[in-house]
């Protein structure tokens, strides 16, 4: 059966804004990714072989500002957000990686000195890679919880049940729905109303899209019912967090 055109616009517009957001993991692979990959991982190791070279002395960066102070405080963030996005993708929540970059861009901000800069860099560094080898020694799911989650993350712009889950995962929706419990610590249900308002959440906060809109593209039934569910979560409206 063909989607209806107000269907097919709203999915549209969610993978606008997800490959927004991801447009950076897609960048040919070199040693740059190679680092934010051992992040990712928690691997301390290869991070610190990367750290051996100072921030503002590695080569190829581009100048952003003709002050060389503020170009490297550009790549800093740049840099900053690429780490919070990879440790999201790696299982950090998404209010913790964003909260951590928030905090060091801030703390660049302030600084007076490249040497500085490098010293917050490796900081920053240091920080994420602690969280995610913290989190991924905890992060023991099977693979049928590991696809059902992405599965979530892919269709948060439609109505998600339980069969279809279970149909992706292969298994019975019961089954699956005691597996997903006992992994996640919550019902099915719970975590997909979760991971709509984290979304929703960082799209008030990144993206130019009015409360209606995110309602209408994270298929929630109505503008009210997207408002009070946020409200549960969140204590505040969209409209409140956004001014925020």
């Amino acid at each position: 059966m063909a989607k209806p055109n107000q269907q097919i616009g709203q999915e549209l517009v969610y993978r606008e804004y997800m490959m927004r957001e991801e447009m950076l993991y897609h960048a040919p692979y070199n040693p740059e990714m190679e680092f934010y990959e051992a992040v990712k991982s928690g691997d301390e190791k290869t991070v610190e072989k990367s750290l051996k070279i100072d921030f503002c002395n590695k080569p190829g960066f581009g100048k952003l500002s003709k002050n060389n102070l503020q170009s490297f405080k550009y790549h800093f963030a740049i840099t900053a957000a690429m780490l919070a996005r990879y440790c999201i993708d790696g299982g950090m929540e998404h209010e913790r990686a964003y909260m951590i970059s928030d905090y060091y861009i801030s703390e660049a901000d302030a600084v007076s000195t490249l040497k500085q800069i490098s010293a917050l860099h490796k900081k920053m560094v240091r920080d994420y890679t602690k969280q995610m080898k913290s989190i991924r020694t905890k992060m023991v799911y099977s693979p049928h919880i590991v696809k059902c989650v992405h599965y979530i993350y892919d269709h948060l712009h439609e109505k998600i049940y339980l069969e279809d889950l279970a149909d992706d995962a292969g298994i019975d929706p019961s089954y699956l729905s005691r597996l997903f419990k006992q992994e996640m610590g919550m019902p099915v249900s719970e975590y997909i109303m979760r991971k709509k308002v984290e979304t929703a959440a960082n799209m008030l906060k990144y993206a130019e899209y009015t409360p209606t809109e995110i309602a209408n593209i994270l298929a929630f039934s109505s503008q009210s019912y997207f408002v009070s569910v946020f409200k549960r979560y969140l204590g505040t409206t969209p409209g409140k967090y956004r001014n925020k």
